[in-house]
């Protein structure tokens, strides 16, 4: 585990190299790390797990959605996620990057 603040080039790198990025607010939070997931990966690959607590759950509904109080359904989705099929993941990434490119910061 990493303990320390990373930049946004390092950040980037790990986002890039992740399988799935487990987002598990347990209240409206962590929205830009989910954000962020989802626009570092040109590649269209990799699976978002969100908690369904997130603001962001509105807008990256492509995304596994969670509720991380129920730990079951939380390991089944970690585990859908590590054998989705990298058409399905390209489907699901190409359908939240356009959601990002429509809802930027500058609307």
């Amino acid at each position: 585990m990493l303990r320390s603040n990373h930049g946004p080039p390092e950040a980037f790198r790990f986002y890039r190299t992740a399988d799935l990025s487990y987002v598990n607010s347990l209240h409206d939070g962590m929205n830009l790390v989910a954000k962020e997931f989802v626009a570092a990966r040109t590649d269209l690959k990799g699976v978002l797990v969100l908690s369904e607590f997130t603001g962001a759950v509105r807008e990256l509904t492509e995304a596994l959605i969670v509720n991380p109080y129920d730990l079951e359904a939380s390991c089944s989705a970690l585990a859908t996620a590590l054998t989705k099929p990298e058409d399905e993941q390209r489907d699901r990434m190409r359908s939240m990057r356009s959601i990002l490119v429509q809802f930027n910061v500058n609307r």
